[in-house]
């Protein structure tokens, strides 16, 4: 079966994984997915991911997320921003500050997928992925 969203996919098995307390979660792999991932790893919002061989011939990646203890979690909120249906762009000048700098918004641009604060230094805009806080 075909998948329509994969990258809402994933932020709602990582928000699922999150909710039910589970340490690790897997997702179908690809590449704007693991870039999706590399830039959550690297802002601290999960706390790694490692690429497998799939059953069926497509990679699985395995996701490690922080603990959640006593309501305390690293990974508040993922909001899917552009869909399939309604694709979301922000010029450079409106690139969005999700909670005045508190999490981030991922961002697909020609220089590739960046975060917020890396489309205002490169000066660039593109399609504006999702927002995690």
């Amino acid at each position: 079966m075909s998948m329509t969203d994969p990258i809402a996919d994933l932020l709602t098995r990582i928000r699922n994984a999150q909710q039910a307390g589970h340490a690790k979660t897997t997702v179908p792999g690809s590449g704007i997915k693991k870039q999706i991932l590399g830039i959550l790893r690297t802002n601290g919002f999960i706390k790694g991911f490692d690429v497998k061989p799939g059953t069926v011939g497509q990679e699985e990646v395995i996701i490690d997320l922080f603990p959640w203890v006593d309501e305390n979690k690293v990974l508040t909120g993922l909001k899917r921003v552009s869909r399939p249906g309604r694709r979301v762009y922000v010029d450079r000048d409106e690139v969005p500050n999700v909670l005045n700098g508190l999490g981030i918004a991922i961002i697909s641009t020609s220089r590739g997928v960046v975060t917020d604060n890396e489309a205002r230094t490169l000066g660039v805009g593109g399609e504006l992925l999702c927002e995690i806080w």
